[in-house]
């Protein structure tokens, strides 16, 4: 990867991080008041998408480090929390959809550490369970080419027992991870494709083969793991190509050590299709049959949804009864349609996810009152006794102590015989 420039706003000039991420790249570093100069540069290049690839600007977080997955109320969100320490991502999907959300896109990485961790430590004072991940608005590990980050907040996140980190990537960039104290408390996890997506969608990115080497090393080093195929992509051939990508995972990496998987179809807001069309003339993704959904993104049709998700779903329970599935960004009649239950039937989907956590990373559930594992979704509360909101019954509290069996895995692995 290269940086052609570097800016630093002169908020942070003196900031004892950018002095060390000037110190490890060889390039003349352009002080500037604000940000504008920065965007007016990308925004009238060639293509500003490329351009910003290759611009790191570094400067000060003036918001919220933490933040809530912006997920729609159209379809069921995992509820997980954002920590948000930089923008945007150096490798070059066809698909990402960051090409549109940042006007206009650009890296730029967050200094202030100091109230990161201030943020953190009061998340880790609330005495609740938290799913934190760093890979929603860029890729969790390109980061530590210039920075300690993944060193800072796994230390941090292993010295608490209620909150888990996971870090998302489709890179191999895992050295930082090695000899570290983790305490379970980091989920590594692979966004995964076919081989082909990932030659022809995916510039940039290390291939299927080096992922699950990187992974099976941090399997080896003792982090938990999970996997996300997301987006996954209809073509001719593409159903079998998916079937031989679990099958590899599996026979490489131990089921009983991923917290999940998940599974999401190709979506994009509309604008992205001109992008896509511009910066990836060969490609041929957005020229499939799509209707535009409820959340006005564009997606498959939804009996082709079905018919893909049941069959690697029926894969992977060949090979990982146990293992958590979940949908990203799905109603309530793919999931019934597919896994065989709604996340209602279990808790909800957030609460499902957190005890899947609980289970793989050691969190201290005891210590945590009950009110606070209360979990609302989709109008209804978890709580011990169960409640009533919007007419509908409750489930009765699903929590469970480490190792111990929930009641989530016995739904999971009686999926409807035609999708086993």
């Amino acid at each position: 990867m290269r940086i052609s420039k570097l800016f630093i706003d002169r908020q942070v000039v003196d900031h004892p991080l950018t002095q060390s991420i000037q110190a490890r790249l060889d390039v003349p570093a352009i002080i500037v008041q604000s940000a504008q100069k920065v965007h007016e540069m990308v925004a009238s290049a060639p293509d500003p998408i490329q351009s910003g690839k290759e611009i790191l600007y570094l400067s000060r977080n003036q918001c919220a480090f933490f933040k809530r997955c912006p997920g729609t109320r159209h379809y069921t969100c995992c509820d997980y929390r954002i920590l948000h320490i930089g923008t945007f991502c150096y490798m070059d999907c066809a698909y990402c959809i960051l090409q549109t959300y940042f006007h206009p896109p650009v890296l730029e990485y967050f200094v202030n550490h100091e109230d990161l961790i201030a943020e953190l430590d009061t998340v880790f004072s609330q005495k609740s369970i938290f799913r934190i991940g760093t890979g929603e608005f860029t890729d969790s590990l390109i980061w530590t080419l210039w920075t300690d980050v993944a060193k800072l907040l796994v230390d941090r996140f292993a010295a608490q027992e209620h909150a888990v980190l996971e870090l998302k990537t489709k890179t191999t960039a895992i050295e930082q991870l090695q000899n570290l104290n983790h305490n379970r408390k980091t989920i590594t996890a692979w966004s995964l494709n076919t081989p082909k997506i990932i030659r022809t969608e995916e510039r940039g990115t290390a291939g299927l083969s080096a992922r699950i080497d990187a992974a099976a090393r941090c399997e080896k080093w003792g982090y938990p793991l999970a996997f996300h195929f997301d987006p996954l992509i209809i073509y001719d051939g593409c159903e079998r190509a998916y079937i031989r990508v679990i099958e590899t995972l599996f026979s490489r990496l131990s089921a009983e050590n991923m917290v999940w998987i998940s599974l999401g179809t190709l979506r994009f807001p509309p604008p992205v299709k001109a992008v896509i069309q511009k910066r990836f003339p060969d490609s041929r993704i957005v020229y499939a049959e799509f209707i535009r959904g409820s959340d006005g993104k564009m997606r498959y049709f939804k009996p082709l949804r079905i018919d893909l998700y049941r069959k690697i779903i029926a894969c992977i329970r060949e090979h990982a009864p146990d293992v958590i599935v979940y949908l990203c960004m799905e109603d309530d009649e793919v999931w019934q349609k597919t896994l065989g239950f709604t996340p209602a039937d279990v808790g909800g989907l957030s609460h499902m996810l957190d005890m899947s956590a609980a289970k793989h990373c050691h969190l201290n559930l005891d210590a945590i009152p009950e009110s606070a594992t209360t979990r609302t979704a989709r109008g209804l509360d978890f709580t011990a006794k169960g409640g009533k909101i919007q007419g509908h019954a409750g489930p009765r509290s699903l929590r469970v102590k480490p190792g111990a069996k929930h009641p989530v895995w016995n739904t999971q692995s009686k999926c409807p015989s035609a999708i086993r």
